[in-house]
């Protein structure tokens, strides 16, 4: 078959009505996924929080399940998980609260991401800082303490009225400071409950600590070593992975689909990975595999 040379010619010669098929979004898959994925992470918040045996492998597995809702909250705002609008808007809320990460304000960060997908100067994933380059810098980007930094500062400053960000257009701007101060409300109601007991501290802020890493590696095969191009097929990448994985990163390892068609739903991007595979340019066979290659490139002294 003939290598299709872009994205936009892809979807020029996919038909209107598998378009259409594969926009349709719906209440029930969102639903049962979600019931999953919370299923989870209140199972493995039992297990710490009862101390049985073996509790402490429920750490990271209930970090790792806690960090993935950012799949979830950055599929809301696309509004495709759901077909209702006001689920995709509550749940993305309740998401961002959970992971500290205001969501009107990612909202615009995300769009901005798209329009201007790995294009310096403009992509303000790559404004926020670009792919570590280095051992020390790789494994301080892994630890997830920059993330952790420049959200708590980005919640402060969204709450305070400071601009958000020039992706971020005057009507928003109302909304998104009166997110970050319901944030900041819930945090100072939350968190004096750890001078009574250090129940929050065990099943939310340690898991969320020890499942940050994993996300950003996740992450980092996102877009990390792909070409600053405006094409999708060349500046993004498809993880094949397993299922657990793209279960828990609700389908997000079809990453090349994903900024292909954004409107597709999560649950609809196997599909459309069918008919789009044929013209995978960039791909990796696994996180590890992705990982490997990735420190293996790095720059040392």
């Amino acid at each position: 078959m003939i290598c299709i040379m872009d994205h936009k010619t892809f979807i020029a010669a996919l038909p209107a009505e598998t378009q259409a098929m594969l926009n349709q979004t719906n209440d029930r898959a969102g639903l049962r996924h979600l019931a999953l994925h919370v299923g989870l992470i209140v199972m493995s918040g039992i297990w710490i929080a009862l101390s049985l045996p073996l509790w402490g492998l429920a750490l990271p597995l209930q970090g790792i399940a806690l960090c993935f809702l950012f799949t979830l909250e950055h599929e809301t705002t696309h509004k495709t998980p759901f077909k209702t609008a006001w689920l995709n808007e509550m749940v993305g809320r309740i998401c961002g609260l959970l992971i500290v990460l205001p969501f009107e304000w990612f909202r615009y960060f995300h769009l901005a991401h798209h329009r201007f997908t790995n294009t310096p100067g403009k992509d303000p994933e790559l404004m926020a800082g670009m792919k570590p380059e280095t051992p020390m810098a790789y494994i301080i980007h892994i630890s997830g303490l920059p993330f952790w930094i420049a959200m708590i500062k980005q919640t402060f400053r969204n709450a305070l009225g400071h601009d958000p960000g020039g992706f971020v257009p005057a009507r928003a701007r109302r909304r998104i400071r009166i997110d970050a101060q319901w944030m900041l409300a819930f945090y100072a109601l939350a968190f004096p409950s750890l001078f009574f007991t250090p129940l929050l501290f065990w099943v939310w802020i340690l898991p969320l600590l020890l499942g940050q890493p994993f996300l950003r590696l996740y992450l980092l095969a996102e877009h990390g070593r792909c070409a600053f191009v405006a094409n999708m097929l060349e500046n993004t990448r498809t993880t094949y992975t397993t299922r657990l994985v793209r279960f828990l990163a609700w389908n997000m390892p079809y990453h090349v689909e994903h900024h292909t068609l954004p409107n597709v739903p999560f649950h609809k991007l196997p599909d459309l990975h069918t008919h789009l595979k044929l013209h995978l340019r960039v791909t990796a066979n696994g996180y590890t595999a992705f990982t490997a290659e990735y420190i293996h490139h790095l720059k040392r002294p």
